[in-house]
C-alpha cells in the first residue's frame, strides 16, 4: 500500500487545521456550551480525608433559590477515602446559587483515621486506608539468573535512592460536561480524550442503551491521561440534568483538579548496578515502592491499580532481582499521565547508571551505547553525541569553574505506541470538489485534525483547503481515544483506506481513469447531486512497524547551576527521536517541543503538597502549583528520525520520557554530587552541596525508607514468567 511516489504534503511542515478556529476564539470548548435554560453544576467534596458518611440531608438545598436538582453521589452509607471525595451535587440558575446550596447541604459523617505521607502509612500502627487490607501492596518479586554472585564478581557496583514526586495533570481546560436530555436521548458534550469510551461509559453507569446516547468534543485543552472517561463529575452532570429536566454544565475548578481527577504516582528506587571493567551490566537490582492514592496494587505503568512502572527499563543484564510494590493513603487516586511509568522508570535507571559510568571512569554516552539492546537507540546517541558536541562539553562531575557550573547529561527513552485496528473513516467526495472526513476520534490539542486532512490531500492530489476534517462525534465510524501514542498510527491507514475506495468509485462514475490532480474537477462535477462515499478500515501496511518494532529516543541536556542559589537553568536539550513515518512534521515538531517542556517541569518544578495533618493540597493553582513558564525555556534542538519503512507511529510520549533524566544527569555532571529526588529545586541543590542542613527529602527519614524496602523484601517471590511488565 504505498503512498503517492512524490508526496506534496506527507512529512512536510502543514499549519494546523483548527489554528484559525482557535486563535480567533471559534472554537467551543466544552466551557463554551450553552444551551436554553441551562443550568449550573456543582459538586459537594468530603472535607474529612477519610470517614463515613451516614445520612446526606439535601431539603434545605432544594429549597434555596434558584436551585433545580440536588443528589447525593452514591447510595448512602458510603465511605469516602480522602479529602475531596464527592458527597452530592447540585444544579441551579447561577454559578452563585449553587455555591450557596453546597453550603445548606448537611452531611452525617463519623470522620475515620487517616493518614496522607507514604512513610507514614507503611508503619506497623498506621490506619487502615482500606479496611482489613495492609496499606503496602506488596507486587510480585521477578529474578533471573544469580544475581547475589554477579555482583560479586562485578568490577563495579553502585547502589542508589533515587525519589520521584506525586506530579498533578492540570490541562488548561479542568475535567467537565454538559449533558442535555431530550426525553430518553442524552447528548453531552464532555471535555475527553475519547467519545466513544465514554458513550460506553455513560451507558453503564446510567443504565441507558448506547445507542440513546451522544458525545461530543469538537476541541479540548488537553488531557495527559487524565480524560478518558467521564469520571464522577460526568456521571453527577447527567444525573443532574435529568432530575432537573434541564441542561446542565458541570466544569470542575482548579482546585478539584488538584484534588480528585488523576496524578501521577510517586516512587522511591532503591537501586543496584554491577558492571565489569568495561561497564556490561553483569547485574541489576531493583525495589520500589509509591502512592498512587488510596487504592494500592501492584499494577504496571503507574495507572489506578499501582505505582509499579517498567522494570528494569532498557537495559538488560544477565542476572535481575525487581520486586515492586504500592503504598496506599488517603489521597486521590492516580490515572493514566503522559507514558505511565515511562519517566518514572527512566528517572531511576538513567540515574544509577551515570553513577556507575562515573565509579568505572566510562564516559556515559559509551556505557549507553554498550547495554542498549536496542539498535535505533544505539546510532541515536551517535548522531546525537557528535551534534551535541558531547567530546567537548562532558566534563568530569563537578570539574566547571566558577560559582556557576555547567553539567552536560543524557538519557533514553523506549515506547510501543502499536495501534487500533478497529479505527474506521468516512470520506466523501462532493461535486464542487471539496472533501469532508468523518472520524471518531478526537483532538486533544496535538493536531489529528491536520493529520486527517494531511493524509485525505496526500492520497487524493487535491489542495489541503479542499479537505475539511470531522472529529469528536459519536456519530462519526468509531475511532481510538487519543492515549498511548496510538491516534496517529490508527486513523493514517483508516483515512488512507477510505479514500482509496472513493477514488476508486469516483473514476467508475467520472469515467476518467486518474481523477487525481488536474482531473479532479472536472471529474468531481460529473457527481452532480450524489456524493462518492468510502468508508474504510485500519488495514496493515501503513502503521505495522508501531506493533513491531520498539520506539527509541535518546536526549541529551545541558544546565548550568548557581551553586550560591542552587537555581538550575537548562540551557539546551537536544533531541533525537524516531518517528518512524512522519505525516506531518509542524505537529510532530510541537509534540516534541511540548513533550520536553512537561519533562523539564517534572525535572524541576512539578510537586503536589499535601498537608499532612488534612489530607488538602497546598499548591492546587497556577500560582502555586509550579510549571515552566517562557522564561525557563531552553533550547530544543530537535533531530526527527524520519523512517518511512517503519510505517506511521506515534510521538506524544516517547518524546517526554527522558528529559528529566539527562537534566538530572547534567545537574550531577555540573556540581559533582547526584541529587536523587525529583523535583530539583534549590533547597536539594544546596543540601547536595552541603550548604543547608538536611538531605532535600520532606517528611521522610533513611531508617522509615529502609523499614519500607525491609517489609517489600519479605513478600514470597514468583517466577520470571510472571512479569507485570513484558
Amino acid at each position: 500500500m504505498p503512498w503517492p511516489e512524490k508526496n506534496r504534503y506527507l512529512g512536510k511542515p502543514t499549519p494546523r487545521a483548527d489554528a484559525p478556529a482557535k486563535v480567533t476564539g471559534r472554537a467551543k470548548y466544552t466551557a463554551d456550551v450553552v444551551k436554553p435554560g441551562m443550568l449550573f453544576g456543582a459538586i459537594l467534596r468530603s472535607k474529612w480525608p477519610a470517614a463515613e458518611v451516614r445520612a446526606i440531608n439535601l431539603e434545605k438545598a432544594l429549597a434555596a433559590p434558584g436551585i433545580k436538582a440536588a443528589i447525593t453521589a452514591q447510595p448512602v452509607p458510603f465511605i469516602v477515602n480522602y479529602y475531596g471525595d464527592e458527597l452530592a451535587a447540585v444544579a441551579g440558575t447561577s454559578r452563585q446559587a449553587v455555591l450557596d446550596a453546597l453550603e445548606l447541604i448537611q452531611v452525617d459523617a463519623r470522620p475515620r483515621a487517616f493518614v496522607t505521607q507514604e512513610l507514614d502509612a507503611i508503619k506497623p500502627d498506621a490506619p487502615r486506608v482500606v479496611p482489613d487490607s495492609p496499606n503496602l501492596g506488596e507486587g510480585k518479586a521477578r529474578e533471573t539468573g544469580d544475581v547475589d554472585a554477579a555482583f560479586a564478581s562485578s568490577a563495579g557496583v553502585i547502589e542508589g535512592l533515587y525519589e520521584t514526586q506525586v506530579e498533578l495533570h492540570h490541562p488548561l481546560e479542568p475535567q467537565g460536561s454538559a449533558v442535555l436530555w431530550d426525553g430518553d436521548e442524552m447528548t453531552a458534550w464532555s471535555s475527553t480524550q475519547g467519545v466513544h469510551g465514554v458513550r460506553t461509559a455513560f451507558a453503564s453507569s446510567l443504565e441507558v442503551p448506547q445507542n440513546k446516547i451522544r458525545v461530543l468534543c469538537e476541541y479540548m485543552g488537553g488531557g495527559f491521561g487524565s480524560k478518558f472517561m467521564p469520571g464522577v463529575q460526568g456521571i453527577l452532570c447527567a444525573r443532574l440534568a435529568k432530575a432537573a429536566g434541564a441542561p446542565v454544565k458541570l466544569m470542575i475548578t482548579r482546585f478539584e483538579q488538584a484534588l480528585a481527577v488523576g496524578n501521577r504516582p510517586s516512587s522511591h528506587q532503591k537501586i543496584k548496578l554491577g558492571a565489569d571493567a568495561t561497564g556490561k551490566l553483569t547485574a541489576i537490582q531493583l525495589e520500589s515502592f509509591g502512592t498512587p492514592g488510596h487504592r494500592s496494587g501492584a499494577s504496571t505503568g503507574g495507572g489506578s491499580g499501582g505505582a509499579a512502572f517498567p522494570a528494569p527499563y532498557i537495559y538488560q543484564a544477565p542476572a535481575t532481582r525487581i520486586k515492586q510494590g504500592s503504598v496506599a493513603i488517603n489521597a486521590g487516586q492516580s490515572c493514566a499521565f503522559r507514558a505511565p511509568g515511562h519517566p518514572v522508570a527512566s528517572f531511576g535507571i538513567e540515574s544509577a547508571l551515570d553513577d556507575l559510568a562515573v565509579k568505572l571512569g566510562v564516559d556515559p554516552v559509551a556505557i549507553r551505547i554498550l547495554n542498549d539492546p536496542l539498535e535505533i537507540r544505539r546510532r541515536e546517541y551517535q548522531v546525537g553525541a557528535e551534534r551535541f558536541g558531547w567530546k567537548e562539553k562532558y566534563r568530569q562531575p563537578g570539574s566547571s569553574s566558577g560559582p556557576v557550573k555547567i553539567g552536560v547529561g543524557c538519557a533514553g527513552s523506549a515506547w510501543n505506541s502499536g495501534m487500533v485496528r478497529e479505527t474506521q473513516a468516512e470520506v466523501q467526495i462532493n461535486s464542487d470538489g471539496t472533501v469532508d472526513v468523518h472520524c471518531g476520534i478526537q483532538d486533544l490539542g496535538t493536531g489529528s485534525r491536520s493529520v486527517v486532512q494531511v493524509v485525505a490531500a496526500e492520497m487524493l492530489g487535491i489542495d489541503l483547503a479542499l479537505v475539511t476534517a470531522h472529529v469528536g462525534d459519536t456519530h462519526f465510524p468509531p475511532g481510538p481515544s487519543s492515549g498511548g501514542s496510538r491516534t496517529t498510527s490508527s486513523i493514517a491507514p483508516a483515512v488512507y483506506d477510505a479514500c482509496e475506495k472513493a477514488l476508486a468509485e469516483l473514476k467508475e462514475r467520472s469515467g476518467i481513469e486518474d481523477p487525481r490532480g488536474a482531473n479532479w474537477k472536472a471529474a468531481c462535477e460529473k457527481l452532480a447531486a450524489f456524493p462518492v462515499q468510502g468508508h474504510g478500515r485500519w488495514r496493515e501496511g501503513l502503521a505495522d512497524g508501531g506493533s513491531k518494532v520498539a520506539q527509541g529516543g535518546v536526549q541529551f541536556a545541558e544546565v548550568e547551576v548557581d551553586t550560591e542559589t542552587g537555581f538550575v537553568k537548562v540551557r539546551r536539550v537536544l533531541v533525537v527521536q524516531d518517528c518512524g513515518q512522519v505525516v506531518n512534521s509542524l505537529t510532530c515538531e510541537s509534540q516534541i517541543n511540548g513533550g520536553v517542556i512537561m519533562g523539564l517541569g517534572y525535572a524541576l518544578y512539578e510537586q503536589r503538597m499535601m498537608d499532612r495533618t488534612t489530607g488538602v493540597v497546598l499548591n492546587p493553582n497556577f500560582e502555586t502549583y509550579k510549571l515552566p513558564g517562557p522564561a525557563d525555556m531552553p533550547e530544543i534542538d530537535i533531530l526527527m528520525i524520519d523512517q518511512p519503512e517503519r510505517g506511521v507511529i506515534g510521538i506524544g510520549e516517547p518524546c517526554t520520557v527522558p528529559t528529566a533524566s539527562a537534566i538530572a544527569n547534567a545537574v550531577a555532571n555540573a556540581i559533582g554530587v547526584r541529587v536523587a529526588s525529583l523535583p530539583i529545586t534549590p533547597d536539594k541543590v544546596l543540601a547536595a552541596l552541603g550548604k543547608v542542613p538536611g538531605a532535600g527529602r520532606q517528611d521522610t527519614t533513611a531508617l522509615e525508607i529502609e523499614q519500607a524496602f525491609a517489609r517489600l523484601a519479605a513478600a514470597p517471590a514468583t517466577t520470571a514468567r510472571e512479569e507485570i511488565h513484558a
